[in-house]
């Protein structure tokens, strides 16, 4: 039992350790890597600060119990400044609480380890069955939702030059600013004239009203065009349909030599500047 623990333990400890330093040497960077294939990358990156702020390292001794929250905890404790024996010294009490579980259980039914072993056999096709089928179906959902999102990339896809000469024109243009949405974006720059919003308000609980005469062209910090894409198939879904992703995001935007600015628009002055309304869905 002492070499079983101690080889769990220690397994647990070196992998979440390379997290860790991960965490602490490219901070939220990790984070975004971790959620960019999420449903919502702002709500798991929201909820794990939230439950990082609320319970600090202690969340490290039950964290491998709860699925996804694993594999963010240690990669944020590193982006947090938290020091690595403290670290080490939670982690190491939730490693070896999930270790002692399962080999405690190995331990108290070791008798029946071989009836066990024929039951599965005997019910193996159903239970794969049972676990591959429903694995496969979300795997092909979420495979589904990257190819539609990169065809909306292939077909809906504006170049900072072109939206420089409508910006100049006068042409009204509505530039949706998603930069960095997973960080707090207070000091970061973008586009002059763009509006900071945050996609969680565009959901499916609401419902975004745009004049037909307005184009919507949105902007993000992945040079990918992920989290602009996702936005762009939110807002389809809610009847809009003239929506642009800028190709390159705002480093493309920067190395044309186009100015940036800090002092970006709100919502609320969105719309009383274009007439864009937002109704909540009961």
């Amino acid at each position: 039992m002492t070499l079983v623990l101690a080889v769990g333990v220690l397994g647990c400890l070196a992998g979440d350790l390379i997290w860790f330093e991960a965490g602490r040497r490219w901070g939220s960077q990790i984070m975004r890597i971790l959620c960019v294939f999420t449903s919502d990358p702002h709500y798991c990156a929201r909820k794990a600060h939230k439950i990082f702020s609320k319970w600090g390292l202690r969340a490290l001794i039950v964290a491998k119990f709860i699925p996804g929250l694993d594999g963010v905890t240690p990669p944020l404790a590193g982006a947090e400044g938290s020091t690595r024996p403290a670290f080490l010294a939670y982690d190491f009490c939730g490693s070896l609480l999930w270790s002692g579980l399962y080999a405690g259980l190995g331990y108290l039914f070791a008798n029946r380890i071989a009836a066990i072993a024929a039951s599965m056999a005997r019910f193996g096709d159903i239970l794969a069955a049972l676990i591959g089928i429903p694995l496969a179906c979300y795997a092909g959902w979420r495979v589904w939702i990257i190819v539609h999102m990169l065809r909306h990339l292939r077909l809906r896809r504006i170049t900072p030059a072109l939206l420089y000469e409508k910006i100049m024109s006068g042409e009204q243009v509505v530039i949706i600013d998603l930069l960095r949405f997973e960080e707090e974006p207070e000091n970061s720059v973008g586009i002059p004239g763009a509006i900071r919003m945050d996609p969680a308000r565009l959901r499916s609980r609401s419902k975004v009203v745009v004049p037909e005469h307005l184009g919507i062209i949105l902007y993000c910090s992945s040079t990918a065009e992920l989290t602009s894409a996702r936005v762009a198939v939110a807002l389809q879904k809610n009847g809009i349909s003239n929506v642009w992703v800028l190709e390159g995001g705002l480093t493309a935007w920067r190395k044309e030599g186009f100015s940036v600015t800090s002092n970006l628009s709100t919502p609320s002055e969105a719309a009383e500047r274009f007439g864009i309304k937002m109704i909540v869905r009961d």
